[in-house]
């Protein structure tokens, strides 16, 4: 996902913006924003990916000793 977000960002500032009509510059604008949530939401979705494998990591670990 992290590589389309950045081909995205490489397309969008590609864009010439002296040749937009305002609304097009305002939808610029708003697709800039969405990919930088997107991004961020992205980085989020990989510290909880962590987060759920250490807690994994603990519960087996924690099975493991009370079957012993």
């Amino acid at each position: 996902m992290a590589d389309t977000i950045a081909e995205t960002v490489d397309l969008l500032y590609a864009i010439d913006q002296e040749k937009l009509t305002p609304d097009q510059l305002i939808s610029l604008g708003a697709a800039l924003a969405s990919l930088a949530q997107a991004e961020r939401l992205a980085e989020i979705e990989e510290h909880l990916r962590r987060i759920h494998q250490v807690l994994n990591g603990w519960a087996m670990k924690a099975t493991m000793e009370v079957g012993r």
